[in-house]
């Protein structure tokens, strides 16, 4: 196949793969920008993508088109320079300006996925993977010592702009982005045909423009994240607050039905003709109740410290009945030597 096996198919799809990837760079600016202006509808951004099966499909394709673009920039490069020493691309006239991103694409690129791990890091594995991998919020990543919801994607802004060294990691990242970009972008259009010179030189201060606008409002971005994490205000903001206390009392809300329909068997089946009512009240309180108070206090201590000027009935409901099922256990564990 050409694509795969011929210099000019590899080089196609190196402009194509990363042409997608210019425009996710391009969505994800504006996702963050919704961040900037209004952080509630972030989140609810966050919480619609989540682990759904549309999300996962485009963080699959996205991945893949990563790989491909990578794979071929080894590729190529190893290619090129075999071919001609260290010149890098097919370009045969090169304007000065981008003399040395042209030349240093391979280094500016392994920049750029040096700081996407860390980006994925702090973000991806902590949000779409974590909400893959486990519902149990005592499982979840932290956020200041409580654990943060896969959804509430403000609280990893949080805990990630409040360390001194991202805002610097990423703006090393941004700057090698922006000459990666700089430069593939038109370099791409000239690979499949555009290299008129009147439309080569338009592409050129499109392409400077687009990159620039793009780079610029993620440092923007970064900056304002900074200072608003320092602020602490992605964790007293009133509205945000009230966002979290939305979340855990849906979490409370779960719990509690879940407990009330375990309860509810174990009652139906102390009522079973030759049924031992008070060894079944005991076994249910001693494992389920427990097991209720202990997803009641992760859930309670993450909405004092994340939402503590919020209130949520869920919440409150979840207290009174975490109270009286602990009273039942420390009842029935005082008459069973101590031994839950």
């Amino acid at each position: 196949m050409w694509l795969t096996c011929s210099s000019i198919g590899r080089k196609f799809l190196m402009a194509i793969t990363g042409a997608c990837l210019v425009l996710f760079v391009t969505f994800h600016v504006l996702m963050n920008s919704v961040a900037l202006l209004w952080p509630v509808a972030y989140n609810d951004i966050c919480q619609f993508l989540g682990a759904n099966w549309y999300a996962l499909i485009a963080s699959a394709g996205l991945a893949f088109l990563f790989i491909v673009h990578i794979i071929l920039a080894l590729v190529l490069t190893f290619e090129n320079r075999k071919a001609r020493g260290a010149d890098r691309y097919a370009v045969t006239s090169r304007p000065p300006q981008v003399e040395w991103s042209s030349k240093n694409m391979l280094v500016l690129g392994i920049v750029v996925v040096a700081f996407l791990a860390v980006h994925m890091i702090q973000f991806w594995a902590k949000m779409q993977l974590q909400e893959l991998i486990s519902h149990d919020p005592a499982s979840w990543a932290t956020v200041d010592g409580s654990a943060a919801s896969p959804a509430m994607g403000t609280l990893f802004i949080q805990a990630a702009f409040s360390c001194w060294w991202t805002p610097v990691i990423y703006i090393i990242g941004f700057v090698a982005l922006w000459f990666h970009m700089n430069h593939g972008f038109w370099s791409m259009f000239q690979t499949v045909g555009w290299n008129g010179r009147n439309w080569l030189e338009r592409l050129k201060k499109i392409s400077c423009w687009w990159t620039t606008i793009v780079i610029a409002l993620f440092i923007a971005q970064a900056v304002v994240f900074t200072v608003q994490a320092h602020k602490h205000h992605y964790t007293t903001d009133v509205e945000l607050q009230n966002q979290y206390a939305t979340v855990w009392g849906d979490k409370a809300e779960t719990i509690i039905t879940e407990f009330r329909e375990a309860m509810n068997t174990a009652q139906n089946a102390s009522m079973a003709p030759g049924a031992n009512a008070d060894s079944i009240q005991r076994a249910f309180f001693l494992n389920e109740g427990v097991n209720f108070v202990r997803q009641a206090d992760v859930i309670d201590s993450c909405a004092v410290k994340q939402c503590p000027d919020a209130y949520n009935e869920n919440i409150s409901n979840m207290r009174q009945l975490r109270q009286g099922v602990q009273q039942q256990i420390s009842f029935l564990s005082a008459h069973n030597n101590g031994q839950y």
